[in-house]
């Protein structure tokens, strides 16, 4: 009698859980778009400074992880989860290794500037 009134807690709340407004998922989304869009003009616009445009990177893989892990929620998939941890966990490398060449460049020439 126990183990079936813990099923039935489980399951409304899971249920719970899920209900999620679409009007939430549309804000969340938007910000993940705004974010990319930011992450993109930085990018574009800013040719000369090098951790600039790896911050600017960093940005656009931040909301596109975002942007996975909305979808994976709403879709009650939990691959995009797995996802989201991949890509976060790439673009920790990729600024570890972009930030360890600035280093070795830096000891190299005496500063980071792109113009030539």
């Amino acid at each position: 009698m126990i183990k079936t009134k813990k099923k039935v807690i489980l399951i409304i709340a899971k249920k719970n859980l899920t209900n999620i407004p679409k009007k939430t998922l549309k804000i969340y989304m938007n910000l993940a778009l705004i974010l990319f869009m930011i992450g993109v003009l930085g990018f574009i616009l800013n040719r000369k400074n090098i951790i600039l445009l790896i911050i600017s990177i960093e940005i656009m893989l931040l909301a596109v992880t975002l942007l996975i892990l909305i979808s994976s929620y709403s879709f009650q998939d939990s691959i995009g989860q797995t996802f989201g941890i991949y890509i976060i966990s790439i673009a920790g490398a990729e600024s570890v290794i972009g930030l360890s060449i600035l280093v070795a460049y830096y000891r190299l020439r005496g500063n980071i500037s792109l113009r030539t």
